[in-house]
């Protein structure tokens, strides 16, 4: 009787350990130095490069949101091995993936922005400078 409790205790332990890993709450992608980043972006190159990083951030968390939709899928269809945490674990899991589907489309909304400024900046420079436009359609 105590070595199955034992094993039990291990089990459990080597389970939580696994979901604890899994289960990490989004960081925010907006930090203040990606924020003196924008700010200080004048050129289309560093709008860009802000929209890029707002991009593979985006990336990076569709790839957790689908780990978490996956293991959200195995709590459902095997519920009857978690017991009764069963239900705390879809519900986390749940949580988990609106979160992170959350936090997808702001990066992405923030990537469109810094494309849009990009293009702005492009125009705002074309503008500022006539004289080397014609000089290049001379």
């Amino acid at each position: 009787m105590k070595t199955g409790n034992i094993f039990s205790a291990l089990s459990m332990i080597g389970f939580l350990a696994s979901v604890s890993s899994s289960v990490i709450a989004v960081e925010p992608v907006d930090t203040p130095e990606i924020r003196a980043a924008a700010q200080k972006a004048v050129t289309r190159s560093d709008h860009e490069a802000i929209a890029k990083f707002y991009e593979d951030a985006a990336t990076l968390i569709k790839a957790k949101a689908k780990e978490q939709q996956e293991l959200l899928e195995q709590y459902e269809n095997k519920s009857y091995l978690y017991g009764r945490q069963a239900q705390d674990l879809q519900s986390h899991a749940s949580a988990q993936v609106r979160e992170y589907e959350r936090a997808v489309e702001a990066n992405i909304k923030e990537a469109r922005l810094h494309h849009q400024m990009a293009l702005k900046a492009d125009e705002n420079h074309a503008a500022a400078n006539p004289q080397k436009l014609s000089a290049v359609n001379r």
